[in-house]
């Protein structure tokens, strides 16, 4: 048998992050032209403090990460780089139909989230009941706005490791068939109860779902190897049991049907708040290499046809369902061993040895075999 030959180099249609956390002030400046350098557009996540809830909020937050970007010179002239932020609304128990209306026209507003209360990093403003926001959803329905999902039940009896499992069980169901136009993203699936709700929607299901990097190459044993806890891997959804994540390998590898695509969920935190007597905030910061993580798991899963899947899942399958534009423009990747820094230091910061000015990136300390080598257009 003869062994397909490997891959050095790939151009693909300049991907998009279908979620992405980009913070504010000097973690936006110090982690969105990372960001950039990849990726075209990016929903971006309006967990902040306080949260995005409004539109003129969200406005608001579109021109800080715009003015966070370096420009690009070239010739001489000066242009903004080919990054487009696309914003999402933060629900709550008091958001109203009129915030659907000033969302639905607003040109950057293209979702909203729904984080239940104390799932995950500053969801403390999320909902406790789904129930309660059936007016929302019938609103965004009817504007076409897509709902994107922290799917899990944050109730704290629910072992953290069962918590997607019963969302999917419980509300998602009891959510998609009362809407059944609402376009809903299940972000960052971990499970394969998560994969199987999307693969196994009915005909005309408007069900998808994001996966991270981590969760395609992590399983929880990773949380503890070595033995100890591995707090830069803390995430939410956390890392699940090694079936969880091959089935989220296989659905990817086998989508056909453009309901996978690329969501980061990079979540950068400075290493204080990883390390910190509170316990280790959750979220893990992939965003330094994001496409190189991905290119990793295709490649080893995917045969000879692994880099028309990648392309799939990273450049068409998120704006088909969306409903927005193919992608401008190109990024080529490269094959090697990169070494990847200790640490990313924040913008402005106190240097590497300050815990509260260095954030952790995936993979510190050992290599990505892929980079990044151009992106254009």
């Amino acid at each position: 048998m003869q062994l397909a030959q490997q891959v050095n180099r790939i151009t693909i249609p300049r991907p998009d992050d279908w979620h992405i956390h980009l913070r504010d002030g000097a973690l936006l400046r110090t982690v969105t032209p990372l960001a950039a350098a990849q990726f075209g557009r990016a929903i971006v996540m309006p967990n902040l403090t306080p949260p995005v809830t409004t539109a003129p909020a969200a406005t608001a937050y579109r021109e800080r990460i715009l003015a966070s970007l370096p420009p690009l010179v070239t010739g001489g002239a000066t242009t903004p780089p080919p990054f487009s932020p696309l914003m999402t609304l933060y629900l709550t128990s008091t958001t109203s139909v009129e915030d659907i209306a000033a969302a639905a026209a607003a040109p950057h507003i293209v979702a909203c989230k729904l984080y239940p209360a104390g799932a995950t990093t500053n969801s403390a403003s999320g909902v406790r009941s789904i129930d309660g926001l059936w007016p929302v959803f019938e609103a965004m329905a009817a504007a076409d706005l897509v709902l994107c999902v922290h799917g899990e039940c944050a109730d704290p009896d629910v072992d953290v490791f069962e918590r997607e499992s019963a969302f999917v069980r419980d509300d998602l169901p009891r959510l998609v068939a009362a809407f059944p136009t609402l376009r809903v993203v299940l972000e960052h699936v971990s499970t394969r109860d998560g994969v199987a709700a999307v693969t196994n929607q009915a005909p005309g299901g408007r069900l998808a779902a994001t996966v991270t990097a981590h969760h395609l190459l992590y399983s929880r044993a990773a949380l503890f190897r070595g033995g100890r806890l591995r707090p830069h891997l803390f995430c939410a959804p956390v890392l699940k049991a090694e079936s969880h994540r091959a089935s989220l390998v296989e659905a990817v590898m086998g989508d056909t049907s453009g309901r996978f695509f690329l969501g980061s969920d990079s979540a950068p935190h400075v290493r204080a708040s990883k390390l910190g007597e509170g316990g280790a905030a959750a979220g893990v910061y992939s965003g330094r290499d994001t496409l190189a993580l991905y290119a990793e798991v295709f490649e080893a899963a995917g045969g000879e046809e692994w880099v028309a899947k990648f392309t799939r899942f990273a450049s068409v399958n998120g704006a088909a369902f969306y409903g927005l534009p193919p992608p401008d423009g190109t990024v080529t990747l490269v094959r090697g061993d990169y070494p990847v820094p200790l640490v990313v230091e924040v913008v402005g910061g106190g240097g590497v040895t300050d815990d509260a000015s260095v954030v952790v990136p995936l993979r510190a300390g050992e290599m990505v075999h892929w980079r990044v080598e151009a992106a254009e257009g």
